[in-house]
């Protein structure tokens, strides 16, 4: 991210904000209304910044929208923001038609993915029998089938019960492709490479989780401890 600024809704969420992601996990961290979500869209080309550049991989995400869909990926916090079409095939497929695969080429791309999953006969299934968690797995095999360079994760566990966390825990972790993982669940990202803590729209602290994350449990323990809510 270069220089990078975005208003939405009139309220300036980053002003010149400048920031590399090249580490394999990076968590991003911060309070509500902290410009992660904001972050999100923008790294995954769902939103144009005002000024400034966002590059992943080489592709500027925000005007070369094709190539973006095979450079980065982003898992939303409700699957339901994110499947378009009733089946699982055909949510499977949609990315891939619109990089000009052929059809046949398609189904067989969405048949390995299930096969990767152990979901072989999910190809015709209706995405409203599926549960919560269900429809978490296929939206990850959607974005997975593309073949991202990076992952951008915007609270994916939450809503889910613990079990259904735990495997899709599992299965992140062994991804290949970078994560970005935006989460106020600390325990979640432990483990990472290094973390970012936002506030309002900009970097309050970044390093490594064992560095980052005290300091900002430390924090919001305090606030919590407070009568006053003015700062919400």
């Amino acid at each position: 991210m270069r220089d990078l600024s975005y208003a939405r809704e009139g309220h300036q969420v980053f002003a010149g904000l400048n920031l590399d992601l090249s580490d394999h996990r990076v968590g991003i961290i911060g309070r509500n209304g902290s410009g992660k979500t904001q972050m999100a869209r923008l790294i995954a080309g769902l939103a144009a910044p005002d000024a400034g550049t966002i590059t992943v991989g080489g592709v500027e995400v925000a005007t070369d929208r094709k190539a973006a869909l095979s450079t980065v990926g982003i898992l939303f916090q409700n699957p339901d923001h994110q499947i378009i079409f009733p089946t699982v095939g055909e949510e499977l497929g949609f990315g891939l038609t619109s990089q000009g695969l052929d059809k046949a080429a398609a189904r067989q791309r969405a048949l390995d993915i299930l096969a990767r999953f152990n979901r072989p006969d999910w190809y015709d299934r209706p995405i409203h029998g599926l549960s919560q968690g269900q429809r978490h797995l296929v939206c990850l095999m959607a974005v997975l089938v593309m073949a991202p360079k990076l992952i951008v994760l915007d609270e994916p566990f939450a809503g889910l019960d613990l079990a259904t966390t735990v495997r899709l825990s599992r299965y992140l972790d062994a991804l290949d492709p970078g994560l970005v993982h935006i989460t106020h669940d600390l325990d979640s990202i432990r483990g990472y490479d290094r973390v970012v803590w936002l506030d309002q729209g900009a970097i309050r602290m970044d390093g490594r989780p064992d560095a980052v994350l005290p300091v900002y449990e430390a924090e919001m323990r305090d606030r919590g401890g407070r009568d006053d809510f003015a700062d919400l």
